[in-house]
């Protein structure tokens, strides 16, 4: 019997929608991240609506909990 595990990805790309830039980052497993700094122009990214954090809404990789089939941060 083989049982199907799915590895979490925690590297996740993010582009500030202000100023394009780019910046790889570790996404937490605990928490949801709901701002996010940009290093560049330091404007203070928050969630889109329909999204529940902000790797979910500008980032390459969605958060952990949804890359598990769970409802994120619940």
């Amino acid at each position: 019997m083989t049982t199907q595990s799915t590895e979490v990805i925690l590297l996740s790309t993010i582009t500030c929608p202000e100023c394009d830039h780019v910046a790889e980052e570790t996404m937490p497993t605990d928490a949801c991240q709901w701002f996010y700094e940009c290093s560049s122009c330091h404007s203070v990214l928050k969630p889109l609506e329909g999204d529940c954090c902000v790797y979910c809404s500008y980032a390459t990789v969605p958060c952990p909990p949804l890359q598990e089939g769970k409802s994120c941060c619940a």
